[in-house]
């Protein structure tokens, strides 16, 4: 009797955590939207974004687990190829890939004592790193370095501030795991 509500519980525990990671991809979907409807930060580095849709990547990581966080990551990629085309996809791919990887690398390594900033601007870093290689392989000819002074500052900045509208939205979003 007990084995058999225990798989019950753990059959429900794996829709619950379904359903919730559906709905934080439902949100960074909307996020991403949103972000696309705004103007560009800085006209002369094509790019350079917020990324508030990493909101939902890093609070997946932090609360669910590193399946969801890439499985959020992957499923962005295939939005970005059907609404920007091949090029953008890959370039979310690898920069969701490669950020979700070393947040996760550097959570095991330094465990309790590593901060959401801390970890959000590495993300970020690497996010810009990931697409900066992709692009420097498909487009052989560009000189990619270049930009790389302007990605890590901005990494910074949108690393801090997806920092602080998690801290804002935590919340919220703990309502959502609590039922």
């Amino acid at each position: 009797m007990a084995k058999k509500k225990q798989a019950e519980s753990s059959n429900f525990n794996k829709t619950k955590r379904l359903a919730l990671t559906g709905l934080l991809f439902a949100i960074a979907l909307m996020l991403s939207l949103v972000e696309s409807s705004l103007p560009p930060l800085i006209i002369t580095i094509p790019g350079i974004k917020i990324g508030l849709s990493n909101i939902i990547v890093m609070y997946s990581l932090f609360f669910l687990g590193k399946r969801e966080a890439y499985m959020i990551a992957i499923l962005k990629a295939i939005f970005v190829f059907v609404i920007r085309g091949p090029i953008s996809a890959i370039l979310s791919l690898c920069g969701g890939v490669l950020s979700v990887s070393i947040m996760l690398m550097l959570m095991l390594i330094l465990r309790e004592k590593v901060s959401y900033l801390i970890i959000s601007i590495t993300g970020a870093v690497f996010h810009n790193i990931g697409q900066l290689i992709t692009v420097s392989i498909i487009y052989v000819n560009i000189y990619t370095l270049a930009f790389l002074p302007a990605l890590l500052i901005s990494a910074v900045i949108s690393g801090s501030l997806t920092t602080v509208l998690l801290r804002l939205a935590l919340p919220a979003f703990n309502q959502f795991r609590a039922k």
